[in-house]
């Protein structure tokens, strides 16, 4: 049987308290997982301070380096896993397994993050506006301008929370380690396979182990992450995001409610974009903050929705090893069939149409021995009042809601994604100003295609450093 030890620094541990790692459909034992406690990182964490003085034995171009090697070895390597090795294919097949993801799906966010490290040297150049590296490992240094300025770290570590629900949220921390900080890591219970296998990638490449921790457990290792880190980031919904809402120590990372809005200029053509419309709710199975859960248009929504719902609504799903498998599973008990009852709720709403009940064959909800599947949902809101007209689902869900333009940046509310069809220079320069719009893109881009060389959520640089005044000399007279 497969065992995958707590990570301590670098050290494998076993734990007494141990957990079994379950196939979804099958219920056969796939691992056992060794459980950390808090008390156990509160102790590890009084060591975190020796992180970043490993790391700053190299430089960050060297990490860099490193970070293109470990991309090789964590796309095609057969690495150690615990008392085991894991090839790639294996690596897909378990995460497949655990999270319900279609083993193709797995295999396409292995590519995602390999780009991503072998990439790690412009990702880095990006972030920092071209600000040279030795500035943020000395904390000061002279820009190309001549004039001195100085980046101070606000932690020696990064801890992390991370999710379950999708592989492709691991981007957020790989640069972590280039930029001289360890890693303190609490994986998923359903998606500890990642964080594990980029743990050796990294060691294999020349990264030294003892920079990071890798702690599965239950939800107190989590709070214990958060609570000693100086600097952490967790996944949740949008009571997680509230929770730590002012909090300079956490970046919460929730729900996207991400859309596409389309300018009056352009929605006439509307079926010109009904692909990067598709495309922008379905890919990944809908499993992504980026995914659209939102198409805002003044005008032809009931026939946008009509078209989308012809597209997406016959799609069914298929076994997990199959390369065209089109839908994730649902591998907690109860999650799909609360929210299938919930979304029943809401359509029944005045001005709310579900248009996709007509072009599938059966329910919505497809129920498996072990696990439960929904199927691709769209829905018409004749206004922006209807709750579900702003919701978002772990599944290929979206609301087509009729809203004027002049109201729907006020409407839209906060949005990860905004995908905005437009040629109108004067609502293009109000998209610019609005700031509950993250990611902003104006043209044909789906709200799934992000630029790896541009920040996701806040600037990673902006979180782990301070930018202050320093001087080493007096100033010019004045």
């Amino acid at each position: 049987m497969l065992e995958i030890p707590v990570i301590r620094w670098g050290q494998p541990y076993e734990s007494i308290d141990k957990q079994p790692v379950v196939h979804f459909e099958t219920g056969e034992e796939l691992a056992v997982m060794h459980q950390a406690n808090a008390g156990l990182i509160k102790m590890d964490m009084r060591k975190a301070g020796k992180a970043r003085d490993i790391l700053r034995q190299f430089s960050v171009e060297q990490l860099c380096e490193m970070c293109s090697q470990a991309a090789d070895l964590y796309l095609e390597g057969t690495l150690p896993l615990g008392n085991g090795v894991q090839s790639p294919q294996d690596f897909c097949r378990m995460q497949s397994a655990t999270t319900g993801l279609p083993e193709h799906m797995c295999a396409a966010n292995m590519r995602k993050n390999a780009y991503v490290l072998r990439h790690m040297k412009e990702v880095l150049e990006a972030l920092t506006r071209g600000l040279p590296f030795d500035i943020l490992s000395n904390g000061y240094g002279t820009e190309s301008r001549g004039i001195m300025v100085s980046y101070q770290a606000q932690t020696t570590v990064l801890g992390m929370v991370l999710p379950s629900n999708s592989p492709g949220v691991h981007t957020l921390w790989m640069p972590v380690i280039p930029l001289q900080f360890g890693l303190v890591l609490k994986p998923g219970p359903q998606e500890p396979w990642t964080p594990y296998r980029m743990f050796e990638a990294f060691a294999q490449a020349g990264v030294p182990r003892e920079v990071f921790c890798l702690y599965p457990g239950g939800p107190e290792c989590g709070a214990a992450v958060l609570e000693t880190c100086p600097r952490a980031m967790i996944f949740g919904g949008t009571a997680t995001v509230d929770r730590y809402k002012g909090d300079p120590k956490v970046q919460a990372h929730g729900p996207g409610f991400s859309k596409i809005l389309f300018g009056d200029d352009v929605v006439d053509r509307w079926e010109d974009y009904l692909d990067l419309m598709a495309d922008s709710v379905f890919v990944n199975s809908g499993r992504s903050c980026i995914s659209c859960s939102g198409i805002w248009a003044s005008r032809h929504t009931e026939a946008i929705a009509e078209a989308l719902a012809k597209k997406l609504g016959p799609v069914a799903p298929l076994p997990m090893t199959d390369p065209k498998s089109p839908l994730a599973a649902f591998t907690i008990p109860g999650a799909a069939q609360a929210i299938n009852d919930q979304i029943d709720g809401l359509v029944k709403s005045p001005g709310v149409t579900e248009v996709t009940a007509k072009y599938r064959d059966g329910s919505r909800i497809v129920s498996k021995e072990r696990c439960d599947y929904l199927r691709p949902t769209v829905v018409h809101c004749a206004s922006t009042e209807p709750e579900i007209a702003n919701t978002e689902y772990m599944f290929p869900f979206v609301s087509v809601v009729q809203c004027e333009q002049k109201d729907m940046l006020r409407k839209i509310g906060t949005t990860l994604v905004a995908s905005c069809l437009t040629n109108d220079e004067k609502w293009s320069r109000e998209l610019l100003d609005a700031t509950n719009i993250d990611r902003l893109n104006i043209g044909p881009v789906k709200t799934i295609q992000l630029h790896w060389m541009q920040p996701h959520e806040g600037n990673i640089i902006d979180f782990l450093f301070r930018n202050r005044a320093f001087q080493n000399s007096p100033p010019p007279a004045h």
